[in-house]
């Protein structure tokens, strides 16, 4: 059952019902998303009292440690809630570096479908985003090829639905006109708003905006108005700009991350902070 203290509601991802307030499994891995946790139980009761709130939008790929995540999710979770919905990414791998480099061939993007169902122990996945561009963010190009790998994929029943990470809005309409999509995850966060008009665009379509690295990533949001909002609500910053993101727009779904369960609950309660119209006046101007 969901659990009314969940901020923001849900949202419909094809047939797939989720909390708007969601969690993203990537801190679990060890730095860097590469290799296992530091304290292994820790992360399996991350995700545990994930479910325990009521989250039921569990983001993840086996890109992350690599497998690492996927493998923490099933140990801590398996058999599934019917109600818990496991969002993955393809179309990366990970290097002895730890860089990313593509793999959105067709053998590439198959593999990884079918990595993610045995580590995540499921015969479907709900919904598989394709992820596109590279480290500096969204790259324009083609993307009939590897989004019909994926669409062959959904045919033979492997996937449910589909979606498209770190993209162009000229790459999102490409891969609608081939088969529907039911949400974009690109990076956005309140001081980088360049997708401002996609998000609205997607909003009217029915189609969800997932922002990675809403509190931002590995370089986190700094803000002098931020700051003071925060401080006059006695709140602290990332709270507010969680509150912002749910806020901004129904169709933004929140993954923020951690490997924290203490952490977890102040993301909750955090997002549930409530904005003024003169506070969400003066955070509008961040990213303008």
């Amino acid at each position: 059952m969901t659990s009314p203290s969940l901020p923001g509601g849900t949202w419909t991802l094809g047939d797939l019902t989720v909390t708007r307030f969601g969690y993203g499994a990537m801190q679990l891995a060890g730095p860097w998303v590469m290799g296992p946790p530091a304290d292994h139980h820790g992360a399996l009761a991350v995700l545990r009292e994930a479910v325990a709130l009521g989250i039921t939008h569990i983001d993840t790929s086996d890109a992350y440690g690599p497998h690492v995540t996927n493998r923490l999710i099933r140990e801590a979770l398996h058999p599934y809630p019917d109600s818990l919905h496991i969002v993955t990414k393809v179309g990366a791998n990970r290097d002895q570096q730890g860089g990313w480099p593509p793999a959105r061939d067709p053998e590439s993007l198959r593999r990884s479908v079918h990595e993610n169902l045995d580590n995540l122990g499921l015969d479907v996945l709900d919904l598989v985003n394709l992820r596109l561009g590279d480290a500096e963010g969204p790259q324009p190009g083609p993307v009939a090829e590897a989004f019909e790998t994926l669409v062959e994929l959904q045919q033979q029943g492997l996937i449910r639905h589909l979606g498209l990470s770190n993209v162009t809005p000229e790459q999102v309409a490409e891969a609608s006109a081939i088969a529907p999509i039911v949400c974009v995850q690109n990076m956005y966060n309140l001081a980088h708003r360049q997708d401002d008009a996609l998000i609205d665009a997607l909003a009217e379509q029915g189609v969800a905006y997932v922002p990675f690295f809403p509190l931002g990533g590995f370089t986190p949001l700094q803000s002098s108005a931020l700051a003071a909002v925060a401080a006059r609500l006695g709140a602290t910053p990332m709270s507010v700009a969680l509150a912002w993101l749910l806020r901004r727009s129904p169709n933004i779904l929140l993954i923020p991350g951690t490997s924290s369960v203490a952490h977890l609950r102040e993301n909750v309660a955090g997002a549930g902070l409530a904005l003024s119209a003169d506070d969400l006046a003066e955070l509008d101007k961040v990213g303008g």
